[in-house]
């Protein structure tokens, strides 16, 4: 079946852009931050060693913290990739957005041959509403050069949502998430205006599609998709200079499922080190092929995306970029099990309960640092609540536009909003000016899960059945006090039916407003 784009391909977001336009030019002469906000996939909040991490070794992102602020109640948009990801993108939390699951567009369509490889003819997830305005085209119209390298999964190729139509100059990486599930693929998306690009288009990895995507030959792909994009990245951070502000949004697929990199030195040695290892058939439905060294496979990934978070680091430096530079390193959700990922063999979840997919602390409280020489406080760990949606009103904030959140309603949408509230302040080591969230609200219809963080109050609703802990006291939320405290139920039941708007494609259980 054929998606049809007219269900999404609405009134544009132009009259806004247009209406509030400021000339790039004027906007260099007032020397703006440069932003690169670096997100990884399915990383726990303890898989690095400065979150507690004991047994891999994240030295490049343990210095940026050293060099930065570290968050320790920092919150993905929802607990799986896309809808979080929309969260980031539009400032908005999951009972308010148009994307609040991985919705797919590929399963039903033709096929498509690489070599003797089968693929699917249109690839992609839920577009993003065109009604909504999103960060890159905010940023684009602030005077800002945008790239984005790496997970796209707001739109399938050919809607009226893919990085060519919203505010992204260059890309380079996945349109599609499930297409991330091989780390060796048959293609990668582009976009470039330098190679005469118009709109998004398949480069096929020539040297990849001569052997099988399933199997043992599959080991002989040589186009490690990771490397791939990282080094578009880092080329493209070699083209920005001084004058020209530039904001990019690195979204690499590491460590995500499924497990499989180049047997170089940074595997070998997790070889070494977990002598006894497990092993893990394969799914190929799923497109993760067996894995034989799930744990060195996996330390290896997270070890290998560090490498690559030096590398950037060191590119600002070489440019003389570093000091005019914000850089953020964050997860899109909490850790996941697939492919032969083992989570507690490596107690990823920082002693919090739950996994990605569940609204439980683990699957969405995630590593968050800030780096900023000179601007950000080095060496400083904050406790700061906030979440992916705070991300848009803050890059507002340090990059002087006053005219967020008013000039960026779309006035012909109804009810059109932004939930987040900058954390500029905390940032840049300002507490006592901090303004703080009533309430954090995620909801997930996949797993039938709303949850509510208010102050310390933590509440999970599981298929309308509501349950609450005491963060202080139960941070592994193992002890139910609802029973105990009905009128802080009552205000947090009074959240979930104000803030949760229905969706046709997204529906969930909400609890009873009685007792």
């Amino acid at each position: 079946m054929k998606p049809d784009q007219s269900l999404f391909c609405c009134t544009a977001l132009l009259g806004i852009l247009c209406s509030n336009g400021i000339s790039a030019a004027d906007r260099n002469k007032e020397n703006k931050p440069n932003i690169l906000f670096i997100l990884c996939d399915d990383m726990g909040y303890g898989d690095l060693g400065c979150y507690g991490q004991k047994n891999i070794d994240t030295p490049c992102l343990d210095q940026m913290a050293q060099e930065g602020m570290r968050f320790t109640q920092a919150y993905a948009g929802s607990p799986v990739s896309a809808p979080s990801r929309a969260s980031l993108m539009t400032g908005q939390h999951t009972g308010h957005g148009h994307v609040r699951g991985n919705k797919e567009y590929w399963r039903e369509q033709s096929i498509v041959m690489y070599g003797n490889n089968k693929d699917f003819s249109v690839v992609g997830q839920e577009p993003y509403s065109p009604d909504h305005i999103i960060l890159p085209e905010i940023m684009k119209n602030n005077g800002y050069t945008t790239g984005m390298f790496g997970k796209w999964a707001g739109g399938y190729e050919g809607s009226c949502s893919t990085p060519d139509k919203r505010g992204v100059d260059e890309y380079y990486g996945f349109i599609c998430q499930f297409q991330a599930h091989l780390y060796y693929p048959n293609f990668l998306n582009r976009y470039s205006k330098a190679m005469g690009d118009t709109a998004v288009v398949r480069e096929v990895l020539e040297e990849n599609i001569q052997y099988p995507m399933y199997g043992e030959d599959y080991k002989k792909r040589p186009q490690y998709s990771a490397d791939l994009i990282h080094q578009r990245a880092l080329q493209w951070i070699e083209q920005q200079n001084p004058e020209q502000p530039f904001y990019g949004l690195l979204t690499y697929t590491l460590p995500h499922a499924e497990l499989a990199q180049p047997n170089d030195s940074i595997l070998r040695m997790y070889k070494q080190r977990f002598f006894t290892d497990k092993t893990w058939g394969g799914d190929e439905g799923s497109r993760y092929n067996p894995a034989v060294y799930t744990h060195a496979e996996f330390a290896g990934m997270i070890t290998r995306l560090d490498k690559y978070v030096g590398e950037i680091l060191a590119k600002l430096k070489e440019k003389g970029l570093d000091e005019n530079t914000i850089v953020i390193f964050s997860s899109d959700n909490g850790p996941h099990e697939e492919g032969g990922a083992d989570p507690a063999f490596f107690g990823r979840d920082g002693k919090l309960r739950g996994l990605k997919r569940q609204c439980h602390e683990g699957g969405i409280r995630v590593p968050f640092i800030v780096r900023w020489p000179g601007h950000v406080p080095a060496g400083t760990v904050n406790n700061h609540q906030l979440v992916f949606y705070d991300v848009m009103p803050t890059f507002c904030e340090l990059i002087g536009d006053k005219r967020f959140p008013k000039k960026y309603l779309n006035k012909q949408t109804e009810g059109d909003c932004f939930d987040g509230i900058s954390f500029a302040p905390t940032m840049l080591g300002n507490d006592e000016k901090q303004q703080k969230h009533d309430f954090l609200y995620w909801e997930f219809h996949e797993t039938d899960q709303i949850g509510v963080r208010m102050d310390d109050w933590k509440m999970l609703v599981k298929k309308g059945v509501p349950y609450l802990y005491n963060l202080v006291t139960d941070l592994h939320e193992d002890h139910d006090v609802s029973a105990d405290y009905p009128e802080i139920v009552k205000q947090m039941k009074e959240v979930i039916y104000r803030e949760h708007r229905p969706s046709e494609l997204f529906r969930i259980t909400l609890p009873s407003l009685e007792p």
